[in-house]
């Protein structure tokens, strides 16, 4: 993070509207000549820091410096409904102003602060592991669903490429008796999973391998439900990208080969030798992949039982079950 820059100047005194602000800039801004003004609301550090992220092409930018502000100032952000005349001090005017300052470079807002919620619970995240999504929430549902629907003593979950951990943790939370395993090539997302284990307090329940696929798993596992969420973007389609996922999500967890499938294809392949006969498979795939990621695991004996749509009606999973017949090498 940058430091404040120095400079001389006299405090201005900020009035309503934003008059008086020295050149009619905004404090998002004006990253030279400090102290620039020596009173701030957070009504207004709202208004102008919204107009400079709309500037930037960021969505939903008063949403988001509310988010930051609220980071900031440790309030919920309808608190921020409650203090609107309250003023900033300068620490929290710096940090704000910082903070806005990186969000308008499409930095991520959840690897700014550090953290975002999946299925209400708290996740690290940062640069190293992809910010999870809100359609995988479904996916961890449908997930949780199944296993305390199974009747399974303490069935046992494979957690393909884990990333941040999110799956695998939240599946160990909402299903006590679970045991999970979880996969990742990363060494760095590990890290990540590994603290966001630990903060939630299933770490006992939770085993972690790194490696390159199945080849990480210790001889002779066996699962009752595999849930993956595999990268699944074309390799040319990765620059096309919003900047927050190509310029900060890690390239490992996006560039899912020439067409997107080839993750997919090795599952379908690969994954069968370690379910167990009747075992649930759950499978995220990209935009208009479904017909295609259904086909793969169809030619590989796989029971395509449903395509599952997210929140916008578009078709995001696809549930599968392993058949009782020989298993696939």
């Amino acid at each position: 993070m940058k430091s404040r820059p120095g400079g001389g100047g006299t405090p201005q005194k900020t009035h309503p509207g934003g008059r008086g602000l020295p050149g009619g800039k905004e404090f998002a801004l004006q990253l030279a000549g400090p102290p620039y003004f020596s009173a701030v609301t957070v009504l207004e550090v709202i208004q102008r820091s919204a107009e400079f992220l709309a500037r930037k092409d960021v969505e939903t930018p008063r949403l988001q410096v509310e988010l930051l502000l609220a980071h900031v100032l440790r309030l919920p952000r309808m608190g921020l409904y409650l203090n609107f005349s309250r003023e900033l001090t300068p620490p929290e005017l710096d940090q704000v102003r910082e903070l806005v300052r990186r969000r308008g470079t499409r930095e991520p807002l959840q690897v700014i602060v550090g953290s975002t919620s999946f299925c209400g619970y708290e996740m690290m995240v940062n640069g190293r592991v992809l910010v999870p999504r809100p359609e995988t929430e479904l996916l961890a549902e449908c997930g949780w669903t199944h296993l305390n629907q199974s009747g399974l003593a303490a069935p046992a979950v494979l957690d393909f490429g884990t990333g941040s951990g999110c799956l695998a943790i939240t599946l160990a939370l909402k299903c006590s008796a679970a045991r999970v395993t979880a996969l990742d090539i990363s060494p760095e997302a590990l890290a990540v999973a590994r603290q966001n284990c630990a903060r939630h307090g299933v770490a006992e329940r939770v085993q972690f391998h790194e490696g390159d696929g199945f080849a990480a798993l210790p001889p002779g596992a066996e699962f009752d439900l595999l849930v993956a969420n595999p990268p699944y973007i074309p390799t040319a389609e990765i620059a096309t990208l919003e900047p927050e996922v190509r310029e900060h999500d890690p390239r490992l967890a996006l560039d899912g080969g020439a067409d997107g499938l080839d993750f997919y294809r090795r599952l379908a392949a690969e994954a069968g030798a370690y379910l167990r006969p009747g075992s649930l498979a759950l499978c995220e795939f990209g935009d208009g992949q479904g017909p295609a990621v259904s086909a793969i695991f169809a030619t590989q004996m796989w029971i395509v039982e449903r395509v599952q749509a997210d929140y916008s009606g578009r078709d995001r999973f696809v549930v599968l079950r392993r058949g009782a017949g020989p298993r696939v090498a």
